[in-house]
């Protein structure tokens, strides 16, 4: 399959994954306990963003001034929108997450190890997954349609599932991890696995991990397809897939204590889904331009966010209201 991915382009690409990651784990640990704050998840979004998008900018220099203006644009504008849409995507998994380390009672200061692992496995699974999706497309060009397809019954299953909560209890693996292996009681520190009167035993921070791995494999499978409707160049999905990835656990330490003010942004990605599968299904007759795609997710992303905060504002002022026209409970001084 065609792409602009040169080997040098692949190697600058592979060693600032590779200085990024070194970064986080070993100058800000980021495999060790750490409570991360606020702050230090705001920087280390703006930074994963600011690295994106510099590489994009390269990108588009490189191939500028190598085969010419209105490729370098055409891709530039098709990592942008690839990027949006991961990002936004991976919003619906960092929502997950939370509700995993709250299942599991899992403090802040030991989610990030999790994550780390959680990250790392993802960005190998979408590697294959991206580069087998690739080969099955050059083979079978049918294979969009199926694509999309998919992500338009995803995109509805989303909106008639949004306010189920799964049952995390009754997960196949962790039911047979909990019936073959012993399981502590409590969490072990950051530790997955103890020893007790020689017996060999799971804590509940690794049953966090395989559940974190396995929402990892769900939302590949989700996203994956949608990244194709923008761009089949295996260059630009795999960087603009990982590069959303990358940022993904700092993301999640900046909104772990505003998932409810974003009730509605399900819907919204449930939108994007419909709407890239729509366009893989009517390619064949009617091609909607990479620019016009990013102008409807940015739109879709924009309103689902501004109706989430107003949706919150309003229930946040409703139980005010409320709690002030409750009964007084005082009995009356005599």
């Amino acid at each position: 399959m065609a792409s602009v991915g040169s080997p040098w382009l692949w190697l600058v690409f592979a060693m600032i994954v590779a200085t990024m990651l070194a970064i986080d784990l070993f100058a800000c640990k980021g495999g060790q306990r750490h409570r991360v704050s606020l702050k230090e998840a705001a920087a280390w979004s703006i930074a994963w963003v600011s690295v994106a998008l510099l590489f994009n900018l390269g990108l588009w220099w490189h191939l500028d001034m190598s085969v010419g203006r209105e490729l370098a644009n055409a891709r530039a504008v098709e990592f942008l929108t690839g990027y949006l849409v991961e990002k936004s995507l991976a919003v619906d998994n960092v929502f997950v997450w939370m509700m995993i380390f709250g299942y599991f009672a899992v403090p802040l200061e030991l989610q990030r190890r999790v994550l780390l692992y959680g990250i790392i496995g993802a960005i190998v699974l979408r590697t294959a997954m991206i580069f087998g999706g690739s080969w099955l497309i050059a083979e079978f060009h049918w294979v969009l349609y199926i694509f999309g397809a998919f992500l338009v019954i995803t995109g509805i299953k989303m909106v008639w599932f949004a306010g189920h909560q799964p049952n995390l209890a009754a997960n196949p693996l962790i039911r047979w991890l909990r019936n073959h292996y012993p399981v502590t009681e409590a969490l072990e520190g950051e530790r997955f696995f103890v020893t007790r009167n020689g017996v060999r035993m799971l804590t509940p921070l690794f049953l966090a991990l395989v559940l974190v791995e396995i929402s990892d494999v769900i939302f590949a499978v989700d996203s994956i397809p949608a990244i194709f409707a923008i761009t089949t160049d295996p260059f630009i999905v795999l960087t603009s897939n990982l590069f959303a990835i990358l940022g993904l656990r700092a993301m999640y330490f900046l909104l772990a204590d505003m998932g409810d003010r974003f009730a509605l942004l399900k819907y919204g990605l449930a939108a994007i889904l419909v709407f890239i599968g729509t366009k893989m299904l009517v390619a064949e007759w009617f091609k909607i331009p990479v620019v016009v795609s990013l102008v409807v997710v940015v739109s879709i992303l924009a309103v689902s966010v501004v109706l989430s905060l107003w949706h919150s504002d309003r229930l946040q002022k409703q139980h005010l209201l409320d709690g002030h026209n409750l009964p007084s409970t005082d009995k009356p001084v005599l």
